[in-house]
Parts: structure tokens; C-alpha cells; sequence
């Protein structure tokens, strides 16, 4: 009898097949698209900045070359103006203008020669 009740007992109950459930998995984003347009309009902001300062921070280098060459073109002026001014002080020496008339065949006669006053 054995062998028959598990005969019996295998036909008896059938198996009942499972039937597969598709589990659906919603995957939700992190960020919406809005927030992502949003995103990248600020890092392009942010870029727009950054280009901002570095363009003006080399304007404001070549300015300030450009201002240092000036004042040492105004130190090496003046020095010249300087040296001219000297020249001037040797050149209207009254000993001297006294010397190039003579050369020239100028008398003075009975007179002093004397520094003009300015003429203001």
C-alpha cells in the first residue's frame, strides 16, 4: 500500500502554479529637469563671473604697466629737464657771452656787464 498512496497522493493534489508578480520599480530622480535647467544656468552664471574677473584683473594689469612706464618716462624728463636748465645756468653766464663777442669781433667798451633780471 505504500507504494499506492504515494501514487494516490502525487495525482491527488496538484501543484498549484505561482503565478509571477512583476514587482515595478519607480526609480524617483533626485533632481527634477527644472532643477537641473536651474542648475545650469547658475554654473553658467558662475562661469560668466569667473571670465569677468580674470578679463578685468588684466585690464587692470596692463593699466597699471601702462601707468608705470609713464612715470619712469617722467623721471628720465625730468632728469633731462634738469640737465637742460643747468646748461642754461652755464650758457648765460655773463663771463662767457663776454668771451663769444669778443670772438665775433664785439668791443664792449667802459660798461659792465650784468644778469638780466626776469621780466615778469
Amino acid at each position: 500500500m505504500m507504494s499506492l498512496d504515494r501514487a494516490f497522493v502525487h495525482q491527488q493534489i496538484p501543484q498549484r502554479k505561482q503565478s509571477k508578480q512583476v514587482k515595478v520599480v519607480v526609480r524617483s530622480k533626485r533632481l527634477t529637469s527644472g532643477e537641473y535647467i536651474l542648475m545650469g544656468l547658475y554654473a553658467l552664471g558662475f562661469c560668466l563671473a569667473l571670465f569677468f574677473v580674470i578679463h578685468m584683473s588684466a585690464e587692470i594689469d596692463g593699466i597699471n604697466r601702462n601707468i608705470e612706464s609713464v612715470k619712469t618716462e617722467m623721471t628720465e624728463q625730468q632728469m633731462v629737464n634738469e640737465n637742460l636748465a643747468y646748461q642754461k645756468m652755464e650758457l648765460s653766464n655773463p663771463e662767457r657771452i663776454l668771451a663769444v663777442a669778443k670772438e665775433h669781433g664785439l668791443d664792449i667798451q667802459n660798461t659792465k656787464v650784468k644778469q638780466a633780471s626776469k621780466v615778469n
